[in-house]
């Protein structure tokens, strides 16, 4: 069976940390969820692309993928040589790494790399070895984060009572064990997100690698080699040029630093606060602020100087600068582009190209934009509204009027006819109420469809009553459908259905 093709933004993903990073082939495949195997065949793929790092703002998705997978499935994948065995083999006196290549070659012709490509993969090969054999704690290399398990109660200023448990967010960096400290309202993304941001800009850069707990903010799914990343939590670490490698499970070694940093907080801040109240959580932050300039400070026993001094001497020369602007927090979501060639975020409508109608794409909100991708290209950018219901429309987004939309008005209103006026009434009311009748099509087509469900005499019906209470909404006929009252007297249902006005309502006289 043909193995699956990575995706595009994961070969991004392997470009960005060997090339802008550094990063070896091992620590690549750990920060990516991917095989060693799968890193060097992508690399060795890109390397005869034609293309170059970093890529041109232009090349979308497509155009990387048919670059680096040209001529995939026309040839056989190639056997990699056992390079552990070959470097044990070439410690002996006389042994050449030609005699190797051929014997390898020799296995089997079609599979085998030419002479060429077999040298350059094993000193690849070599590399990665040289750097996983480095000492543990590089400076500026490895930052550690976790959660402490105690939390501090932030109380109601009028009862005493308890609102939430703060959650306390610890970060460490490996040569100094200089650290940063911050209460949050929760473990959730965005806090888990923001607390990295506000401690890179602590920190005054960023290091090479994150080493995170397997929480659930950090990893989707945990994996003793290969965990998988939360995506938001991967894009806000490719906004700094670092990469993530979560601590492997059950192995205490690989977190024992910020384990060390957690019980230190939790015994020289926390215990400090055990007789102190807060309200608020910027007041908490604020003495935890104070606390943790001591803790920074204070001389350490087994190192000589303060976490401060060692920072100052060996972590902050050797980190990566801050990027120009901080991280702002994106909510990313899949859709997909309906006939009114709008999407859906939040309960309000954007426009995208007509011509993206059926496709899936991607969305990314900030508290400001909504952006919209297809094919890792930008489409469409919008303002961020937030009242329900609404509609984001550009000019630009819409059809040629010579262009014939898949589901026109005279096609509802024809739709309509076929059931009863009651339904043409509500449907003609659903057209005038949008400021371009696109933006209508949805929730015609659900009312319409209702029929197929109810049949067409209830929907008649139930229209007919929805004009009556002059609500001719799509969830007042659901609703009207459902407990079965579209027979009702209009007193019964008006107990139910408050008055709505409206200057489009004009009741089921008007259409008459």
């Amino acid at each position: 069976m043909a193995r699956k093709r990575t995706d595009m933004s994961k070969i991004k993903d392997i470009l960005r940390l060997r090339f802008d990073a550094g990063l070896s082939l091992r620590d690549i495949s750990k920060c990516c969820s991917v095989g060693p195997a799968t890193v060097s065949e992508i690399l060795s793929r890109f390397a005869t692309s034609g293309l170059s790092w970093p890529l041109l703002d232009d090349t979308s998705d497509t155009e990387l993928e048919k670059a680096v997978y040209k001529g995939k499935n026309s040839s056989k994948h190639k056997r990699q040589p056992d390079f552990a065995l070959m470097h044990q083999e070439l410690k002996r006196k006389g042994m050449t790494k030609l005699l190797l290549w051929q014997e390898y070659r020799d296995l089997d012709t079609a599979t085998a790399y030419g002479y060429t490509q077999f040298c350059e993969h094993y000193q690849t090969w070599v590399k990665s070895l040289k750097r996983s054999m480095r000492q543990l704690h590089i400076a500026g290399d490895k930052l550690f984060i976790d959660y402490c398990g105690p939390t501090v109660a932030i109380l109601n200023p009028d009862t005493g009572e308890i609102r939430y448990h703060a959650q306390i967010f610890v970060a460490t960096l490996g040569a100094s064990n200089y650290t940063y400290v911050e209460a949050g309202r929760s473990q959730q993304l965005e806090d888990w997100i923001m607390a990295h941001a506000r401690a890179f800009e602590f920190f005054g850069g960023i290091p090479r690698l994150l080493v995170p707990d397997n929480l659930r903010s950090a990893v989707s799914k945990t994996h003793r080699y290969m965990p998988v990343l939360n995506e938001n939590y991967a894009r806000m670490a490719r906004h700094y040029g670092t990469a993530i490698m979560p601590a492997r499970p059950y192995k205490p070694k690989d977190k024992s630093k910020v384990e060390n940093a957690v019980l230190i907080v939790e015994r020289w801040i926390l215990m400090r606060l055990r007789h102190e109240h807060f309200y608020t959580l910027s007041s908490l932050n604020l003495r935890i602020r104070e606390l943790l300039q001591d803790l920074n400070h204070r001389q350490q026993r087994v190192h000589p100087g303060s976490r401060h001094e060692l920072y100052v001497r060996f972590d902050k020369p050797a980190l990566m600068p801050l990027p120009l602007y901080p991280y702002e927090y994106i909510d990313s979501k899949q859709a997909h582009v309906g006939p009114d060639y709008h999407v859906l975020y939040a309960k309000h409508a954007y426009s995208v190209p007509h011509h993206l109608v059926s496709h899936t794409v991607t969305i990314e909100a900030t508290a400001q934009i909504i952006c919209v991708y297809y094919q890792g290209k930008v489409v469409a950018q919008h303002p961020r509204k937030h009242h329900d219901g609404g509609f984001t429309t550009v000019k630009e987004h819409m059809p040629d009027a010579h262009i014939k939309q898949r589901w026109s008005a005279e096609r509802l209103m024809g739709w309509a006819d076929n059931i009863g006026s009651g339904v043409r009434a509500v449907i003609t009311f659903q057209l005038e109420r949008r400021q371009h009748p696109e933006q209508a099509v949805k929730s015609c087509l659900a009312i319409l469809s209702l029929a197929k469900k109810y049949s067409n005499e209830r929907l008649e019906a139930a229209c007919q009553q929805a004009l009556l209470l002059e609500q001719p909404y799509l969830k007042v006929i659901t609703n009207l459908l459902v407990n079965n009252k579209e027979h009702a007297s209009i007193a019964g249902v008006v107990d139910e259905q408050p008055p709505l006005t409206h200057h489009n309502i004009r009741g089921q006289h008007y259409y008459q």
